[in-house]
């Protein structure tokens, strides 16, 4: 837990003299009983209190500490509601998705996988396809028809060359529509060109990216580049990498190819854009990186401040403190 204010913690050091004060009163009291004639009279009026007279006050104390602390405006990290109204899957259909490694082979693993995602998503969030192999394509708009988008997916089939990049630019332009994405453009390291009013990254809360790639890019923009992009609008890219760290060799077409996977690429993209890098190697673990994600789509850890939770403690302090010295000695504290 932090402070926005941590200059008003200053105020909890006046509690000492609170104590003080009420010792001191305490003592007066005693001096004071001690002039009655008969001390039947002063044990008589102090007849059942005992500890008990001592609980309002303490109670009461808290309650000012308590509320020194709301005054600090305290603020922690919480999970709490963050439902995407717009979810881009970014699928790569390169030729290495053909590959066995992971059963029945990667293009199916991950087809099986996304479909599970969509039924699990609320019915409310719209989902878009973006499919990626030697450029990008947006093979189903946004829409919250899930039989279409199960079509779509069922649709994919593997082609040549790798455009993570691309594959990034066009999620994002499914998201922003009015967004001017040429890829012919923008040529494989070609300068960023940062945009004019960027946006915190991480702060666009309708939409988001799942982006899922065995390989490394061979054709189009730099995932770096479009990375940055996307960061400049505030949208989060989370990577999925999947296959094995030696890498697999594949046959598709007449063409042999020996597939790699770029997990350094794939992190910093998550990284640019404040999301996350999940790798996998196996079809179960694909199906729980996207239940986890469909958990951090729905809630999320944030910072929020939690003054109103200081406060409301306090005022249920005082109350309380009032309520017994009213119910126990008929007279508040």
């Amino acid at each position: 837990m932090s402070f926005l204010w941590p200059q008003a913690l200053v105020l909890l050091g006046a509690l000492p003299l609170l104590v003080a004060l009420y010792v001191f009163a305490l003592r007066r009291r005693k001096k004071s009983a001690l002039s009655y004639a008969s001390l039947n009279v002063v044990k008589a009026a102090m007849a059942g209190r005992g500890l008990r007279r001592h609980v309002p006050p303490l109670l009461f104390l808290a309650a000012i500490a308590t509320m020194f602390v709301a005054l600090a405006r305290p603020v922690a990290v919480l999970r709490v509601p963050s439902l995407y109204e717009t979810v881009i899957l970014s699928i790569d259909i390169s030729g290495s998705m053909k590959a066995t490694d992971v059963e029945p082979d990667r293009i199916t693993a991950a087809q099986e996988a996304a479909k599970a995602f969509i039924t699990e998503q609320p019915a409310s969030t719209r989902i878009g396809v973006v499919a990626f192999a030697g450029t990008a394509s947006l093979v189903q708009a946004p829409t919250q028809n899930r039989e279409d988008l199960i079509a779509a997916i069922n649709r994919l089939q593997p082609q040549r060359a790798t455009a993570i990049g691309a594959g990034i630019l066009v999620a994002l332009k499914a998201i922003f529509p009015d967004l001017d994405v040429d890829l012919r453009s923008w040529g494989r390291g070609a300068p960023y060109k940062p945009a004019e009013k960027p946006a915190p990254p991480g702060s666009y809360n309708s939409a988001v990216i799942v982006l899922l790639t065995d390989g490394a890019n061979t054709s189009g923009p730099h995932p770096i580049d479009a990375a940055k992009l996307a960061a400049d609008h505030g949208v989060r890219v989370y990577t999925v990498g999947i296959g094995t760290a030696q890498g697999a060799r594949l046959n598709f077409d007449g063409w042999s190819m020996h597939v790699r996977l770029d997990e350094e690429t794939l992190k910093q993209v998550a990284g640019i854009t404040r999301a996350e890098y999940f790798f996998t190697n196996n079809a179960v673990d694909l199906k729980k990186i996207y239940n986890t994600l469909n958990t951090r789509f729905t809630m999320e850890k944030k910072q929020t401040e939690i003054t109103v939770l200081f406060t409301a403690a306090a005022t249920l302090l005082a109350l309380l403190a009032g309520g017994l010295s009213v119910l126990w000695f008929g007279h508040i504290l």
